[in-house]
């Protein structure tokens, strides 16, 4: 017998209504599964360990003093532990005509500095004198790397090219296909740096013949970190990766997956190795850690922003172990370097894209607000700024502080010091002038450091991701 009207219709709403529902849980399911991202890590159990302080070194002498490679030390910790202290007085400033995207190397009492078109200019520690300067290919976006009176220069253009430290002599080039903005490590007769089409290399720091090459899923742009027999590296494919440095064999590859839509996020900066874990930013907004043995994830932390700085980690007395990074929403974050939980955050007025570094108990970066600065480890309150910065930190031969600021190299005494350093043909200009970013001369106009390099095959930055300019 065939359902009155008013039924029929009542049952069609019925059906109607549970269909909706159906639907609309579906819609929570795909929002939480692919839309939003996914929730910070904490995994407890991942070993960690809580390095004791290493005494003090004695203290070198200026002139005999290394940091050799970007990040100081091979593991890219970024830390020096023994360190001057501000307030600060500048005794000279050094125009390298061009924007630095990243800092000097320094060695026995010379800094070795590559602006953004190719110029590596010799420039005396003392009093910011020029040495010597040549001309490497036509762009750069990496430090160079220092050892045994030699100094390894990596270009998008010319791919490595060694040179003599003392006169700037061409000794030999390695072309790498794509180019390489990542900062070479020298270790044992070997260099070892990545590329953009993903290979990573170990060459003969002699002539520069390949030792052994690792293909990555994307490109390598970060420097590799090396610790305990073992380098580390991230890639534009989301992943993370612990290969042996005697042959290159692969001992964990860890893969991420910290975007909206189940996507990975690109790893650009480069990693730090501390405490049995490393430590690395990545596009998706996160802040990773995984156990430098087995390469289990240990914890993520969000920021508001996607994050290209490298970290620096350290264990500055008075303070517990940590990272501190920046991220594009302007932040500098201090980091428990255990746990991931947020120590504090400093405001820097400007995107952070650059690498920090800790001297003594101070934190140095840079930002897009056109700043260096410096902030206490313990606090973060400010202890130092410059008007006039962009992207690389600060370094030190332990008496004096080299800053970066947009095209300058900048030589600082602690005040009230007397310092026999005075000088430098660029050391009585102010300090603002010929280093103030403009429209005309900013090869970076307000984009990330991987930008638009239409010859290079890259994994682009969703639009959604891109800095604006502040």
């Amino acid at each position: 017998m065939a359902l009155p009207r008013m039924l029929r219709r009542r049952r069609l709403w019925l059906y109607l209504a549970g269909g909706l529902v159906v639907l609309a849980g579906a819609g929570v399911l795909v929002y939480f599964t692919l839309v939003k991202a996914p929730e910070d890590v904490r995994n407890d159990d991942v070993e960690f360990t809580e390095e004791e302080p290493a005494p003090p070194p004695p203290k070198a002498r200026a002139e005999t003093f290394v940091w050799p490679i970007y990040g100081y030390t091979p593991d890219r910790a970024r830390y020096l532990p023994e360190g001057p202290a501000p307030p600060f007085r500048r005794i000279w400033q050094f125009n390298a005509r061009d924007l630095l995207e990243y800092p000097p190397v320094l060695a026995k009492g010379t800094l070795y500095v590559i602006n953004r078109s190719g110029t590596v200019f010799a420039v005396s520690a003392k009093n910011g004198s020029l040495k010597w300067q040549k001309k490497i290919g036509t762009e750069n976006a990496a430090s160079p790397a220092y050892a045994n009176n030699r100094l390894y220069v990596p270009s998008f253009t010319d791919g490595l090219v060694a040179l003599d430290a003392r006169t700037g002599k061409k000794l030999w080039s390695k072309p790498i296909p794509d180019g390489t903005e990542s900062g070479p490590l020298v270790k044992d007769g070997r260099i070892f740096l990545g590329s953009g089409t993903g290979k990573v290399y170990a060459l003969n720091a002699k002539g520069g013949g390949e030792v052994w090459t690792h293909q990555a899923d994307g490109p390598v742009k970060g420097a590799l970190a090396f610790s305990e027999g073992r380098l580390y590296f991230g890639d534009y494919a989301g992943e993370v990766t612990a290969v042996r440095v005697d042959n290159g064999k692969p001992i964990w590859n860890t893969g991420t997956a910290g975007a909206t839509f189940g996507r990975a996020g690109n790893f650009y900066g480069t990693p730090a190795v501390a405490f049995g874990r490393v430590y690395v930013g990545n596009t998706d907004g996160k802040v990773y850690s995984f156990s430098a043995r087995t390469g289990d994830l240990a914890w993520t932390q969000t920021t508001g922003g996607f994050v290209y700085s490298a970290p620096s980690a350290a264990k500055v007395p008075g303070t517990k172990a940590s990272v501190y990074i920046g991220s594009d929403d302007g932040n500098l974050y201090a980091l428990d370097a255990k746990t991931g939980d947020v120590r504090f955050k400093f405001d820097a007025g400007g995107s952070i894209y650059g690498g920090v570094s800790t001297i003594g108990r101070i934190v140095y970066f840079s930002s897009f607000g056109g700043v260096a600065l410096g902030v206490d480890a313990a606090t973060g309150k400010r202890a130092f700024k410059l008007d006039s910065g962009r992207y690389a930190s600060a370094i030190s031969d332990g008496q004096r502080l080299y800053v970066t600021g947009y095209s300058s190299i900048q030589g600082y005494v602690p005040k009230g010091k007397p310092s026999q350093d005075e000088g430098g043909r660029d050391s009585r200009r102010p300090s603002g002038k010929g280093d103030r970013p403009s429209k005309a001369k900013d090869p970076t106009d307000g984009r990330v450091p991987d930008r638009g390099r239409k010859r290079r095959r890259k994994v682009p930055v969703p639009k959604e991701d891109r800095p604006v300019r502040r």
